[in-house]
């Protein structure tokens, strides 16, 4: 995910978009039905440095990559310039996701389980090698 949302950033910044964070918004309330990245991190009750996207599930990543990989595609394709035309093009983006996630009957991913944040799941992964590797 941090991959594409790099390369979306700089598709954006071509598309001339000055306030990243806002465009990002956009999509957020496309996806999540209204929410804001600030909402959305309220739902999910993280600290303040904590980041939404170590909170999510695989089903809500593939979801929000999907949004960010189509959001930056149609970007491109349709030559889209300007702060106001770039967020309504990602709010489409992520509207369409939702939809697309609706028609198959899916959970909405304000609604999907809460993961343990990524960055403590890896540390209890690696201090159970350890832990198997001194009992070996």
């Amino acid at each position: 995910m941090k991959t594409h949302n790099k390369q979306l950033a700089q598709a954006v910044k071509e598309a001339g978009v000055i306030n990243y964070a806002n465009f990002q918004d956009y999509g957020y309330i496309g996806l999540y039905g209204g929410l804001r990245q600030r909402d959305i991190h309220a739902k999910k009750k993280l600290k303040q440095k904590e980041a939404i996207l170590d909170h999510m599930n695989s089903e809500e990543l593939a979801a929000n990559l999907f949004r960010a990989t189509q959001a930056e595609a149609k970007l491109k394709r349709e030559n889209i310039l300007g702060q106001h035309k770039a967020n309504q093009a990602h709010l489409d983006v992520g509207k369409k996701v939702r939809q697309t996630i609706k028609e198959l009957g899916g959970t909405m991913p304000e609604n999907l389980p809460i993961p343990d944040n990524i960055k403590e799941s890896k540390k209890r992964l690696k201090n159970s090698k350890k832990k198997l590797m001194l009992d070996e």
